[in-house]
């Protein structure tokens, strides 16, 4: 079919005007609706266009996902570059939208369409090469840490977490990074690149065993973790692989372990290593997971990476060897490469690798690992003219766009300069050249200048006079520091304050609060470490609580911002001053265990409500509405729900909307407008940037689960509850409460929902008087979380809330009551040990049971948070730790461990026995 003139117009001077033409007719013909409104938008058309032209392979994925577009279209008015937290958060939104996929097709489709944006900016020459390979990296990073944080969570829950015990000879959780070297290690990483890894932990030792599976030593669990990663995110599916991962590059190569630990790294790089395996360290930094254990293992290396007594000679003499070796494998390739031939980028990177490592041992400012920026420092220091340096850069900028062509043509790693006349042509023009001509003389003249570089700089004895030249005096002394050793406590928080900008008085009360929060709780102090300015706000031993409007402060302090960006991190600023402002009282002993969870409860509130504010923000951004009603509510459960947030917490929630009000965004449905709202209400939550996090947002208690949407309306919810929600759902449910966003709304619901389970419940027990459908659910899922959550532990760690005895036989069996006896929970207080008492008040519970979980519960909770509060989420007993432990029985004033653990089985036996004679009889 013929087009209109005005997509003609449009097509017919791009490099490839009949692949565009022939993509625009494809997807008319597939998508109709999406053709009509692409047409509207001549500068979104333009682009897909462009792309098409340059890229049959991002065509194909438009085609395959016409979605995108949309997408695009908000994305492609950005000219900066993203860093990996912001991908990051982007990718959470992605997977949001995408639970139903596997993990490793989930970060191939995300790749690939976040190579549309950066290809985009690539084409239109909206950013430097140096930007474009960047961005390229950033993703990379983002898409490695997020497999990373899947993969350790899924180890985690099989064999819990790695622990190694330091000099002090404390249990601490082991450290994992994934080293990037070559490209991906200099932020120079291409569209086709292979990734280079190298997997470093911290220490050997072995993992808790608090997972389904019993303990193993780490370097299993790390090795483990490697392969893991490796698949997710080199694993080849029908829709490829996000990338191609490369191990070869570890000590000793193939037959090498896939994870080291720092000693043996260490160990390898100073003793055993060849040259060029210390020339690729050069390249190296850490891509995810713990930057500071890459940190410490590069200060051992660096020495032996760049060597003081170096000579000229000898450094030259092993990059050449290794440019040899190139020239002698790509003999027998007749077309010419862009990236090992003669002239071609490698020969760049050598240029600045061999100066480097002849220079870079006395002139720690030369030790850059990014190529373009060793070049800038290498001619500062005179070992490069001015001409040559303005020549290596306008040949790498060429080079480096020319490669972009070539491999986003069909995603393939080639850097082959095709022979073929007609392809040749397609680059030339691909690479904005009037014609073949004019592309042939610009490629011989980067390649002739490169290559008359790299000759001068590798002929023997040519430097020994330009090091004699050197002038060192203006060397910046600070530029290059060597990072510190990782610490602990309060030589932690003091490094930090040393190297931050911040110029902050710590008072000798400040000091005692340090002190004493660093032995408490280290976690807590290492949130101080990575932020020193929270000491500013840290109470002292003399303050009082004055309790705040955390909601007033919040939105006040949000609604002075004007970009999104700015919304989160000044959020978890202040949320973080708040949190750690409960805390040291909590140390302090200055509020008892109810008043810091309740603290916690408001402080979690005002954080949903100051999400749904920048959520609401954010939609009139994107949309460009007025968002002036937003009937949408957030509902708790679980320990939100029950008003007893503790630290570490987790956000259980409901998310509903009424359908009865019309949407604001044009040809959206309900479902496609809140799907939106919840990722950015979501990501608001619980992304993590340079400023942290606030809470882990968990949905999975939706309707139908993970395969339902992740709002519902109200209508919907109530039908589900009354018509399809499983037995054990009621007991999850019979927690739910309205704590934000349309009160109205969510008190309805929540109030007709209550209605419902109780009214299930009720109907349950006219045809099964004794209850026994519901005990025997009760039953099978209270053995089912005991085995899967705390069977691997048995006879090694005491768990508290999954183990028999545990929190969840006091929480099964009040519901179970609740249920039995149609007691709905108090509009005002919905906390476990009130409804205890008020079930033993109305006679549904005898004495002796109400006494022993009324007394095991308290003493459960009191000890579930300061374990929260000295070790972290967990409901385990670190029985290793001696000194969390001793800890715990000085806040609990027990006279000691031995009292302790006495105390605990005590209670465990007597919560169980209740537990098997409420569920049994």
């Amino acid at each position: 079919m013929s087009l209109p003139e005005k997509i003609e117009s449009f097509i017919k001077n791009l490099p490839d005007a009949e692949g565009a033409r022939r993509f625009y007719q494809q997807f008319a013909e597939k998508f109709p609706a999406e053709e009509r409104k692409l047409a509207k938008n001549e500068g979104l058309l333009s682009d897909v266009l462009t792309l098409a032209a340059f890229s049959p392979l991002l065509a194909m994925t438009i085609l395959q996902n016409p979605g995108y577009i949309s997408w695009l279209n908000r994305q492609r008015i950005s000219s900066k570059v993203r860093g990996k937290d912001e991908i990051l958060e982007s990718l959470a939104r992605f997977a949001l939208t995408n639970t139903n996929v596997e993990t490793n097709i989930l970060l191939a489709r995300f790749r690939r369409r976040e190579l549309l944006r950066i290809y985009l900016r690539d084409i239109r020459n909206l950013g430097a090469i140096a930007e474009i390979t960047e961005e390229i990296s950033n993703l990379a990073d983002a898409i490695l840490e997020y497999a990373l944080r899947y993969a350790r969570q899924e180890l985690d829950n099989r064999y819990g977490s790695p622990l190694e015990t330091d000099k002090k000879t404390r249990i601490k959780q082991a450290r994992f990074c994934i080293v990037a070297l070559g490209k991906l290690g200099s932020n120079e990483l291409n569209y086709a690149s292979d990734i280079d890894l190298l997997f470093l932990y911290s220490n050997d030792g072995t993992t808790s065993g608090q997972g389904t599976r019993c303990a193993i030593t780490n370097r299993e669990y790390f090795v483990k973790l490697a392969e893991f990663v490796t698949k997710i995110v080199g694993g080849q599916t029908g829709e490829g692989a996000a990338y191609r991962v490369d191990l070869r590059l570890r000590p000793h190569g193939r037959v090498g372990a896939l994870a080291i630990s720092f000693d043996e790294a260490v160990n390898y790089y100073k003793k055993s290593a060849q040259s060029w395996e210390r020339q690729v360290l050069i390249r190296s930094r850490s891509s995810a997971g713990a930057a500071e254990v890459f940190q410490k293992f590069f200060e051992q290396v660096e020495s032996s990476v760049f060597w003081t007594d170096e000579t000229v000679e000898n450094a030259l003499s092993n990059v050449r060897l290794s440019k040899e070796k190139i020239n002698l494998e790509k003999t027998s390739v007749k077309n010419f490469n862009v990236k090992l031939g003669t002239g071609g980028i490698r020969e760049i990177e050598f240029i600045a690798q061999a100066l480097q490592l002849a220079f870079a041992g006395k002139d720690k400012w030369l030790r850059a690992a990014h190529t373009l920026i060793s070049l800038s420092r290498l001619a500062d220091r005179k070992l490069l003219s001015e001409a040559e340096l303005t020549e290596l850069f306008e040949a790498y900028e060429f080079l480096r766009r020319l490669e972009h062509r070539l491999q986003m043509e069909n995603g393939l790693q080639t850097q082959l300069l095709p022979n073929d006349a007609d392809k040749r042509f397609l680059i030339a023009r691909r690479m904005n050249c009037a014609d073949l001509d004019e592309f042939e003389k610009a490629l011989e003249l980067h390649t002739k200048n490169v290559n008359l570089i790299f000759s001068r700089v590798f002929q023997e004895g040519e430097f020994e006079q330009s090091q004699s030249r050197r002038n060192t005096e203006n060397t910046p002394a600070v530029f290059y520091q060597n990072l510190p050793s990782a610490q602990s406590g309060l030589n932690t928080i003091f490094s930090s304050l040393e190297k931050s900008d911040a110029e902050i008085d710590v008072s000798d009360k400040t000091l005692e609060t340090l002190k004493l929060l660093s032995e408490t709780s280290p976690h807590f102090a290492e949130m101080i470490a990575s932020n020193p300015n929270l000491i500013r706000n840290l109470p002292t031993s003399k303050d009082e609580l004055n309790e705040q409007n955390y909601r007033e402060i919040f939105l006040s302090a949000v609604g002075r911002e004007s970009n999104y960006k700015n919304e989160l991190a000044v959020l978890r600023k202040i949320w973080s001053r708040f949190l750690l402002e409960i805390v040291v009282f909590d140390i302090f002993e200055k509020i008892p265990r109810q008043k810091a969870k309740r603290l916690q409860t408001n402080l979690a509130e005002a954080s949903i409500e100051t999400a749904l504010f920048i959520t609401r923000r954010e939609l009139e951004r994107r949309f460009s509405v007025e968002v002036d009603e937003f009937p949408f509510a957030v509902l708790g459960l679980g320990k939100l729900g029950g008003g007893g947030m503790d630290y570490g917490s987790d956000l259980d929630l409901i998310l509903i909307y009424d359908d009865e009000k019309s949407v604001l965004v044009k040809d959206s449905s309900h479902t496609e407008f809140y799907s939106r709202a919840v990722e950015i209400f979501v990501t608001v939550l619980s992304s993590l940037t340079r400023d942290g996090h606030l809470y882990r947002v968990d949905l999975r208690l939706r309707p139908d689960g993970k395969n339902g949407a992740t709002s519902t309306s109200k209508t919907a919810f109530l039908n589900y509850l009354e018509t399809r929600a499983a037995i054990w759902e009621w007991l999850a449910y019979v927690k739910l409460r309205g704590v934000a966003g349309c009160l109205k709304l969510a008190k309805e619901t929540e109030f007709a929902a209550r209605k419902i389970i109780h009214q299930n419940a009720q109907q349950l027990k006219i045809q099964d008087l004794e209850f026994k459908t519901l005990r025997e659910e009760i039953w099978r899922i209270r053995e089912r979380l005991e085995t899967e959550k705390a069977g691997g532990r048995r006879g090694k760690e005491i768990d508290i809330k999954f183990g028999a005895g545990g929190m969840l036989d006091v929480y099964f069996a009040v519901r179970f009551l609740q249920l039995r006896a149609n007691v709905p929970d108090d509009a005002e207080t919905r906390t476990t040990d009130f409804m205890l008492k008020k079930l033993f008040e109305s006679e549904f519970l005898e004495k002796e049971p109400f006494e022993n979980f009324s007394n095991g519960y308290a003493f459960l909770s009191e000890l579930d948070h300061n374990l929260r509060l000295t070790v972290g989420r967990s409901s385990q007993l670190p029985l290793a730790n001696q000194t969390a432990l001793q800890t715990i029985v000085k806040r609990m004033k027990l006279e000691s461990i031995k009292d302790l653990l006495e105390q605990l089985t005590f209670h465990r036996l007597n919560i169980r026995a209740a537990f098997e004679a409420i569920l049994k009889s």
